[in-house]
């Protein structure tokens, strides 16, 4: 039996974008088995795939911690193909710790190095397609994970989903918590309910909300990633920064309005739905100076 690892550590964002090459991989190797090498926040989510056949939790250890290095060494060997879909600078150099013939990534050596001198400036999804291709893998059409469907709190009557937080050090890709306020109650007045998510850092933000629009439901810090995805895919729209949920929510084919700061480029990590037309966009250089007018423009009737 072949035996593959996959190395997919990022963020929820980079985690979900990965969807698409994980069931491409599979689809490719119905009968090989499967690992997933991720990270810790990501490991009960990665079991309740279809994807894979073993999930191991890599503990970034560092130079100084020789038992961890020789635990990651370990979880690297063994295998027949290593699929690097993470390729940072620190998965790229897990390529001298391995000892499998076949390695697609962009470490300096390796069988199948994603060479594409444009890669940095493709989309994330194109650019784990054009990855998968160069190891003669092709890519297959995405689709919603119907593992994710049923999943998630029921929610009566018309809903939409807020997304208020983001990274902590990049306080710049956060529109402003009492403008996503005032979009709740623009919904609330439209009979539609909003809902807050998030993690349990953004607990104080949907706290925020819920005190200014009491007809909000509050759910950050309360679902898993599996009942976050269900409960994004059930909803008429996901407003919100750019962040992890966004991705989450385009996954699910979710219509997605994603605010945009200097701070980032859509045009690299834009959530893109499955369906066209379900994606938009706003982008301003200051997510400070982004009226919530704007927004309530775009909300559904």
């Amino acid at each position: 039996m072949t035996r593959i690892l996959v190395i997919k550590l990022g963020a929820l964002g980079d985690f979900v974008q990965a969807f698409g090459a994980f069931a491409s991989i599979r689809a490719a190797n119905p009968h090989a088995s499967i690992t997933l090498l991720t990270t810790a926040p990501f490991v009960a989510f990665a079991q309740e795939t279809p994807w894979f056949d073993n999930v191991v939790t890599d503990e970034r250890p560092s130079l100084r911690n020789p038992l961890g290095l020789l635990r990651l060494s370990r979880n690297l060997r063994g295998f027949d193909q290593v699929f690097d879909l993470q390729t940072s600078g620190r998965s790229k150099s897990y390529f001298k710790l391995s000892d499998a013939g076949s390695w697609c990534g962009i470490s300096k050596g390796c069988s199948h190095p994603h060479a594409n001198p444009s890669r940095n400036d493709m989309h994330t999804l194109a650019r784990l397609d054009d990855q998968l291709r160069s190891a003669g893998i092709t890519p297959i059409a995405r689709e919603v994970p119907a593992w994710l469907k049923t999943r998630g709190p029921h929610i009566n009557g018309r809903y939409a989903v807020l997304v208020p937080g983001a990274a902590p050090h990049r306080p710049r890709k956060r529109w402003p918590v009492s403008r996503f306020a005032d979009i709740a109650s623009a919904l609330a007045d439209r009979g539609i309910t909003p809902v807050i998510v998030g993690g349990d850092t953004d607990i104080p933000l949907g706290q925020d909300i819920h005190a200014a629009c009491r007809g909000s439901i509050d759910l950050t810090g309360k679902t898993s990633l599996p009942d976050l995805a269900g409960a994004l895919g059930h909803a008429e729209i996901v407003i919100g920064n750019d962040t992890g949920p966004m991705h989450l929510a385009a996954a699910m084919d979710t219509p997605c309005l994603t605010l945009f700061s200097g701070d980032s480029d859509p045009r690299l990590t834009a959530p893109l739905t499955i369906s066209p037309q379900k994606t938009n966009s706003l982008i301003v250089a200051d997510l400070a100076l982004l009226p919530a007018s704007r927004v309530e423009a775009l909300l559904p009737a």
